[in-house]
């Protein structure tokens, strides 16, 4: 239990040390934000901090760091240094950085950000990255709370229901104002999510269940190795992809350079803060990974529904499940909401009128809902893997963002390394993937890597990066 409490005295004290490092190296100013030079009623909407910290929350949580962190938790208390690290060094830098960007870009979408500095070739792979993701992202998630709404209901009232239900509601939601639906209910499920959280958390400590102490072993039932497997499952609470899709939603929203750390950073340590609880619960209540492997077995939303009824009763439950589902939703009606906007930055489409934004939003909605048709833990694996991905990228993006204004771009270099490893060691040995071996796949990504550092250093530190060493204008700033 020491452990538990150590890695959460970490995230709390690692957020007002390292945010402020990471602020200091961005340089937030007092510039105009998009919101305000850009406000068009729909997407670029200002509203106030507080109330977007509970949707940035909301739009990056959903079921990743409660699922992801119960899959981690199947390798033993080893994935607490992961979530704690990984958040700090890796996922709030990532988030933070892209919010950012995107705020000095005219609330550009991370795929427009990647080709503004990595290049056009990897705008269009970014275009097509994203967009398949943020759809994988709402199948995954439609599913998801379909199932939980179908265990609280009446048996007449099924999966098949409710997944028709949840698919009406993303509709509406992907092309109405942002202010309109988002904008009021998502503060209240923030909550909903917050005390869901304190309440597994407290239940645990003091229902006399044991979290056990960190060890670097390999406690995986099935001894599925622990690098680069646990690093890929936990995803949404350590570092994500997923969030640079999410943070260019809110940056259309901010009225302030300087709330970004709060809303960035800070949104991305509370997913951190509530995966650590989630991944602590799982192997306390089933007493071990075995215990906790052969439940997931059955299902993770069925492990969801067990933990906290069996923890917080019946009452307790249903309060927690809310906030298990509107997670989940908030995520899947955001992303489709991003992928409209991705396509609508490709495609130079003005998102103002209502006609244009069905126009998209309907396609998108269309080949979601046959996806759900399919096996959602095939679907979440792939989604796994191209999520670290696109974090990869990300960071990149931003190291050559922070090259060319002089600022220490090592603050994003390392952990963009660090995931270079992760993703391309992942496929070359996932069943989705090449499934090679151990001896094969383990050097190739090192060595990727290598290459990706190395391609970096030489372009922009040794290369042709000193002749465009200029900062790109960006809004707000003066030629």
């Amino acid at each position: 239990m020491i452990s538990f409490f150590a890695c959460l005295a970490l995230l709390i004290v690692g957020f007002t040390v390292y945010s402020k490092i990471a602020e200091k190296v961005f340089g937030p100013d007092d510039r105009k934000t998009p919101a305000i030079t850009m406000e068009d009623g729909s997407d670029y909407v200002p509203m106030g901090t507080a109330r977007i910290f509970l949707i940035q929350l909301l739009n990056i949580a959903g079921l990743g760091p409660i699922f992801g962190a119960l899959a981690g938790a199947c390798w033993g208390p080893s994935v607490f240094l992961w979530i704690t690290f990984g958040t700090l060094l890796g996922g709030g830098v990532h988030d933070y950085m892209v919010g950012m960007m995107s705020m000095r870009h005219k609330g550009a979408s991370v795929s427009e950000l990647t080709g503004t500095y990595l290049g056009t070739t990897m705008k269009q792979v970014m275009r097509v990255f994203s967009v398949v993701l943020l759809v994988l992202v709402g199948v995954s998630f439609s599913t998801g709370p379909a199932n939980l709404l179908a265990m609280l209901t009446p048996n007449v009232l099924n999966t098949r229901f409710w997944l028709a239900v949840v698919l009406i509601y993303y509709f509406i939601a992907t092309f109405v104002p942002i202010d309109k639906v988002i904008g009021k209910i998502y503060p209240i499920f923030g909550i909903c999510l917050i005390v869901m959280a304190l309440g597994v958390g407290g239940a645990i400590l003091l229902g006399g269940y044991t979290i056990p102490e960190i060890t670097l072993a390999n406690l995986h039932p099935a001894n599925t190795p622990i690098w680069p497997t646990m690093f890929v499952s936990v995803a949404c609470g350590a570092i994500s992809g997923f969030h640079a899709t999410q943070s260019p939603l809110m940056a259309r929203c901010l009225t302030n350079e300087r709330d970004g750390r709060k809303v960035f950073y800070g949104a991305m340590v509370a997913e951190g803060v509530i995966a650590l609880i989630w991944a602590a619960a799982g192997v306390a209540f089933y007493n071990g990974t075995g215990g906790l492997l052969t439940a997931l077995g059955g299902g993770q939303s069925s492990v969801v529904y067990e933990i906290c009824f069996k923890l917080l009763g019946p009452v307790g439950a249903v309060i927690a499940m809310i906030g298990v589902i509107a997670c989940p939703i908030s995520s899947a009606d955001t992303a489709y909401r991003s992928a409209r906007l991705t396509l609508a930055d490709w495609f130079k489409i003005d998102q103002k009128p209502i006609k244009n934004r069905l126009l998209l939003t309907i396609p998108l909605l269309g080949v979601g809902s046959i996806l759900t048709q399919f096996d959602v833990q095939v679907v979440w694996r792939y989604f796994s893997w191209s999520n670290q991905t696109l974090a990869m990228i990300a960071l990149w993006s931003a190291s050559v963002y922070l090259f060319r204004r002089k600022r220490f771009y090592w603050i994003t270099a390392l952990p963009a390394t660090f995931m270079s490893a992760v993703s391309c060691t992942y496929i070359l040995i996932a069943k989705e993937g090449f499934q090679l071996s151990t001896a094969i796949a383990y050097p190739a990504g090192i060595l990727f890597a290598a290459v990706c550092l190395g391609t970096f250093m030489f372009t922009c530190v040794l290369g042709k990066g000193k002749n465009a060493a200029a900062p790109t204008l960006e809004e707000g700033a003066s030629a």
